[in-house]
């Protein structure tokens, strides 16, 4: 029983560090930018790491998400009603509302937010964080801050070409598997969506960009115990970001249901 308490109590004091030193980057995060002087070159070169370098998977993966989506939908409605109908629609809904940006976050946690943790990791076993404090430059508005912009930055214009990736995709397939005219694709589109319904996965990237951001450059900052601290770090960086995608997925939801942006 005693070590079952033991262990319990260890659970709990290092879960309450945890909260603790991540409350406090995200204060230190706010307060330097709104504070501070960006640091706006060193912002520009995550920009291109996290958004240009992820572009082409990206849009990959959304190209092939789409394309699956309108092969199953259209395999389903014909196998209905004889005919491949409102394939446009679902796709693009499905797309613009939840694949594009949830698709889009998953795939540059994987890429950017690992890269962004394993350096941060580094430099923090390093001891060049350390000489940073030294040299009086803190780390939040030197480290931090620029890659929380870039994401911020990038991930909702990757959010938009995904979404045409994705909506592309399901086009090639309904125009060749299934025949369906081109009119009658766009159309489907053109008819039934709105802005709202844009806005609604748009909003869901800002919600992103800030979580996966700030969990890598979390896990980064208290990276310990050499190489292997740091890939720990940066498994557990990834991991925490994508169960974050989904978790904050279903509450941006609730809420942008609520406020009827849907």
């Amino acid at each position: 029983m005693t070590a079952l308490l033991d262990v319990a109590g260890s659970w709990f004091l290092e879960l309450a560090e945890t909260l603790g030193r991540g409350a406090m980057l995200v204060r230190s995060t706010a307060f330097w930018l709104f504070r501070a002087r960006i640091e706006w070159r060193q912002t520009l070169i995550q920009m291109v790491r996290i958004g240009v370098d992820s572009f082409p998977v990206t849009a990959a993966t959304s190209l092939f998400t789409g394309m699956v989506l309108a092969l199953e939908t259209g395999s389903s409605f014909r196998s209905l009603f004889n005919e491949p109908l409102f394939t446009g629609t679902i796709v693009s809904f499905a797309i613009v509302k939840e694949l594009g940006p949830v698709m889009t976050a998953l795939v540059v946690a994987g890429r950017a937010g690992a890269s962004v943790a394993a350096e941060i990791g580094t430099m923090q076993v390093t001891e060049q964080i350390d000489a940073l404090y030294t040299l009086g430059t803190d780390p939040v508005r030197y480290l931090v801050i620029p890659r929380v912009l870039a994401f911020i930055l990038v991930l909702p214009f990757l959010v938009v070409i995904s979404d045409f990736s994705g909506i592309l995709g399901g086009y090639l397939v309904a125009r060749v598997k299934y025949q369906i005219p081109p009119s009658v694709f766009w159309h489907d589109i053109i008819d039934t969506m709105r802005v709202r319904h844009f806005m609604h996965g748009y909003i869901k990237a800002y919600v992103f960009a800030v979580a996966v951001s700030l969990i890598c450059c979390y896990k980064g900052v208290t990276a310990r115990g050499g190489a292997e601290g740091v890939g720990k770090s940066t498994t557990q960086a990834v991991v925490l970001s994508m169960v974050a995608i989904f978790v904050l997925d279903y509450l941006a939801t609730a809420v942008l249901v609520a406020l009827g942006i849907t």
